[in-house]
């Protein structure tokens, strides 16, 4: 009970909190646009499921290239430094935008976003270490949670832009009477015209969110950040080596275990928001119409965020892990069996279960971790978003085989996610078991 009586953000640090925390909420919007895309560049580009998917394998291959770097970078300067570099990455792959929409390469627009998500890296290397350090310890999972919380509200302005702004306006997703995408009985000539304005309407909000981080970063660059307490021993000369730091990292189970978890939450995250249009379409629903049940998905997300925060002051957040985890695995069952509406509510209701599930995994897993080891130990656990990259692909490839055992091939497709949540329920259910030993 005494945890509870200690404050989530001290004073001191609130202002600190408040402007790391919107940060957040950019990196949200550039995950929840980018998702409706694949399905936008599979119909424009007429590319198959999988080879649209390399969206998401360019978007969080970024996150795998960069995350390691970012932290050494971090370790060598500092976190303002690291937020600062990971804004002008941010931007600068957003604007690259420009010259790709102008090209119509898919792999010019694959680069932008691999560039763009090294900023990321950047940010997310940084941002949540940092978050954890802004208070007392034993708070430090709630404190991150409740960062977190904000990132889905910038998922819910990247969903809205997509589902109100990008998809409506996409000529090449109209459709005739009987369901059926026009774009493709087309000429090639009209075809090439339909692509060049459906591409500018693409590029737009990336060229948007641009300009809105060049302004947060000049915010950041006037702004006095507080010393961590790894920085000042840093500043003492009390630091571990990289190599001691690996070994640190490798010896600690929790931790280990953690980065793997971590990996498979992302993947079942990115597969699940990413192919609920597939998903949606398989019952005759279009792009625009089904990116609107992610919406809903996503505010579910977000609201179950903020109950799980609380529900921490009161129940051990491995617990909640490894429960949330289970009504997760249950909506994915109902998802792969149930073809119909009903399968597609099971689908949504799984973003109630996988709200908490990033922050809770990264703070169990930094929580015994030495503070001079922190920030390298942040990077494996973002290293670990490749786990959006590697999977979505596999799932793609499932989507186009159309029908298995006379079963819908995208209804298969999520027995990836229920893997996913499977070994999810185990790393909270052994960490909770290794915290009673304690």
């Amino acid at each position: 009970m005494e945890a509870t009586k200690k404050p989530l953000v001290p004073r001191k640090y609130l202002f600190t909190f408040i402007l790391i925390t919107s940060i957040f909420a950019l990196w949200g919007f550039a995950n929840d646009i980018t998702n409706p895309m694949v399905a936008a560049f599979q119909t424009v580009m007429e590319l198959s499921a999988a080879k649209a998917s390399m969206v998401q394998f360019a978007f969080y291959g970024g996150y795998a290239t960069m995350a390691v770097p970012a932290a050494l970078f971090i370790r060598k300067f500092s976190y303002k430094s690291g937020i600062m570099l990971g804004l002008t990455l941010y931007a600068g792959g957003a604007f690259l935008f420009i010259p790709a929409a102008a090209y119509q390469e898919f792999t010019f627009f694959c680069l932008s976003l691999y560039i763009l998500t090294f900023g990321l890296a950047f940010l997310e290397t940084t941002a949540n270490p940092f978050i954890l350090s802004l208070g007392d310890k034993e708070t430090a999972t709630r404190r991150l949670n409740m960062a977190q919380a904000f990132n889905p509200m910038g998922s819910l302005c990247g969903m809205s832009v997509a589902s109100l702004i990008v998809l409506p306006q996409l000529i090449s997703d109209r459709r005739d009477e009987a369901g059926q995408i026009l774009f493709f009985g087309l000429s090639e000539a009209e075809k090439a015209q339909i692509r060049l304005h459906d591409l500018a309407v693409i590029r737009d909000p990336y060229v948007g969110i641009g300009i809105v981080v060049l302004f947060m970063l000049s915010i950041i660059a006037i702004t006095r950040m507080p010393k961590t307490q790894s920085e000042e021993q840093k500043a003492l000369g009390h630091t571990h080596t990289a190599k001691q730091t690996l070994i640190n990292l490798w010896h600690n189970t929790i931790y280990r275990e953690g980065v793997l978890a971590q990996m498979f939450y992302v993947a079942a995250q990115i597969m699940t928001w990413t192919f609920i249009i597939q998903y949606a379409d398989n019952l005759g629903i279009n792009k625009a119409t089904a990116q609107m049940y992610n919406i809903v998905a996503m505010s579910m997300f977000l609201c179950s965020r903020f109950i799980s925060t609380f529900l921490m002051k009161y129940v051990n957040g491995r617990k909640l892990l490894a429960i949330f985890g289970c009504g997760a695995a249950l909506c994915a069952i109902g998802t792969i069996l149930i073809v119909g509406m009903v399968g597609l509510y099971c689908l949504i209701g799984i973003s109630f279960f996988m709200s908490l599930m990033f922050p809770t995994i990264y703070g169990i897993a930094l929580e015994d971790v030495d503070s001079q080891d922190a920030t390298l130990g942040a990077a494996f656990l973002v290293m670990a978003i490749v786990g959006g990259a590697l999977m979505p692909p596999l799932q793609g490839l499932i989507i186009d085989q159309q029908s298995i055992f006379g079963h819908p091939a995208v209804n298969v497709s999520f027995v990836l996610p229920l893997i996913c949540f499977i070994m999810i329920i185990g790393y909270g259910y052994r960490s909770y078991q290794k915290g009673l030993a304690k």
